[in-house]
């Protein structure tokens, strides 16, 4: 019994993707001994990424840890001769330069030589070799496509990393997930960088910020002239990405569904964002909607709301998810574990070397900086500008429930609190928000849970004080609102504390408190201006 249990301590139920085998490519017979030979396993070799071996059995799909078996049979694999096959497929503008740049450096980093070895223009192949030997470790295949068809290559058992300039949509996700176990005990979901979608004209354009709903109307063809956003009498020329990019989704997922609004054919797409950057640039009447990692010669625009607020796409602002339309940059794995080498790359990419790729990328990275008070002046302005407005709407129990044109229930004396507590620290630029009307995070929020606690364990705040903070939107009573702020702030600190198991609590003063609605990031008369601003912050002293 004790044989047979150490025998299948490894051995996980999966929906296992298919990998390059060693042997001719295709799948056949083998049979797993136990070293002691009191166990046999018998079926089909599905694929082997030199630790673990997949097999198909009359007990169904199983992975089996190599260490513990002997391999017999015509589909047993070469464990001195393996080399681990990896396939990426989807965005090409990820593809392209950024994974390539990072394979680049982590195997430079591991005394590994990248050779990059040419298919077509949508196809190669970068094989990693020790640069003494000169023996092959790895091969790293690249299909560039969109990252639709990224997620297609993930779910059909082509590809076992998928690239992609978007969220994965709720049908993929249940495609991929479909007969999986729930408590795979691996990640499938890595947010490699950080971008924006951003409204971008002519630089010289008199229109300077939109609001997210006009933005909604414009390229859902309801608003057709400047003259309705404030401009000129002219009409908008409207410029977006292909249909399958995922840019042009995102705008789809992001802005055009939560006001139900479809995409109007009047859109002229541009394939490449490089050529959409230069078009927008000379086009006096365009208006198109862009990431941020493109934008060169095209003016960004602002995202405005009734009350006032108005929030740009700087770094910052993008890394701390107070600019609305962040779009993290994801990788999304295969549901079987990854050779060891793939899995060194992906933890590579979390590393300060690879933060500094990304940045040399032209993308967004996720190092932690930190950001005094001061430095948050437009923050406190929209803070005092709205202070104490709707107290006493609210102390009377009127219909404070509405949504209104600005968060109202905050008082001056609150908001001395907020400063007083938050003077002498300093904000790091991450932020925990909430999918909408839900309670779960959303993805760069689920990534960042990670990030911290990786941060937490490393003893980078070691010796300091770190405050998860929580504030909230204007709706219902303020006392509730500042309730609910402060169990969001509990949540996120819990949930770090729980996986960085390695943190010595001893040398850090980890707190928590709530400031309510205390400080809008936007309007709450929109439901993404509420999402933005009920979120849990982080400040260290």
């Amino acid at each position: 019994m004790q044989t047979l249990r150490r025998f299948f301590s490894a051995v996980i139920s999966a929906s296992l993707i298919l990998l390059n085998l060693a042997a001719a490519g295709q799948a056949q017979d083998v049979m797993l001994k136990s070293r002691d030979g009191a166990i046999e396993l018998s079926g089909t070799l599905l694929g082997f990424n030199g630790e673990f071996y997949r097999v198909e059995t009359v007990y169904g799909e199983l992975t089996v840890d190599g260490s513990g078996v002997t391999c017999d049979g015509p589909g047993c694999p070469s464990l001195t001769d393996y080399i681990a096959q990896v396939r990426l497929s989807g965005a090409r503008e990820l593809g392209l330069v950024l994974i390539p740049a990072l394979l680049e450096a982590f195997a430079a980093q591991n005394h590994l030589l990248a050779v990059l070895e040419p298919i077509d223009d949508s196809r190669f192949t970068y094989v990693l070799k020790d640069q003494r030997s000169d023996k092959i470790q790895a091969e790293f295949h690249f299909q560039l496509s969109t990252a639709e068809e990224g997620f297609a290559d993930l779910i059909a058992d082509n590809a076992e990393i998928s690239m992609s300039t978007r969220e994965i949509r709720a049908a993929e996700k249940h495609r991929l997930e479909e007969g999986q176990p729930h408590d795979l005990p691996y990640r499938r979901e890595h947010v490699l960088a950080l971008d924006a979608l951003v409204p971008v004209t002519i630089p010289d354009h008199p229109v300077r910020q939109i609001s997210l709903k006009n933005l909604a109307l414009v390229f859902g063809g309801k608003i057709t002239n400047w003259r309705d956003l404030g401009g000129p009498n002219a009409p908008i020329a409207l410029y977006l990405r292909s249909h399958a990019s995922g840019t042009s989704q995102s705008v789809t997922d992001r802005i055009l569904q939560p006001a139900d609004q479809d995409i109007t054919d009047a859109v002229t797409r541009i394939a490449d964002g490089k050529d959409l950057d230069l078009q927008v640039s000379r086009d006096p009447l365009a208006l198109a909607l862009m990431t941020h990692s493109y934008i060169r010669f095209s003016h960004p625009m602002q995202i405005s709301g009734d009350c006032g607020v108005s929030l740009g796409a700087d770094p910052r602002m993008i890394k701390t998810q107070d600019y609305p339309i962040t779009t993290p940059i994801f990788l999304y794995m295969a549901m079987h574990r990854l050779p060891k080498i793939a899995r060194e790359f992906l933890a590579y990419t979390s590393t300060d070397s690879a933060q500094a790729v990304i940045e040399r990328a032209g993308f967004i990275n996720q190092n932690l900086e930190e950001i005094s008070l001061n430095q948050q002046g437009d923050r406190l302005v929209q803070a005092v500008s709205v202070a104490g407005t709707g107290s006493i709407e609210k102390a009377m129990d009127l219909d404070a429930s509405k949504p209104s044109t600005q968060n109202t229930g905050a008082t001056l004396k609150d908001l001395q609190n907020m400063l007083n507590f938050l003077a002498p620290l300093r904000r790091v630029t991450m932020s925990f928000r909430f999918l909408s009307g839900s309670s779960q995070l959303d993805a760069q929020s689920r990534a960042n849970i990670h990030r911290l606690a990786m941060v937490l364990e490393s003893g980078a705040y070691d010796g300091r004080q770190l405050a998860f903070v929580g504030f909230s939107d204007g709706l219902g009573p303020a006392s509730r609102n500042l309730e609910i702020a402060q169990k969001r702030a509990e949540t996120i600190r819990d949930a770090v504390l729980k996986i960085a198991e390695a943190v010595n609590l001893d040398r850090i003063n980890i707190t928590t408190t709530a400031f309510g609605e205390a400080m809008p990031m936007a309007c709450d008369d929109t439901e993404w201006g509420r999402d933005v601003n009920r979120r849990v912050e982080i400040w260290v002293r």
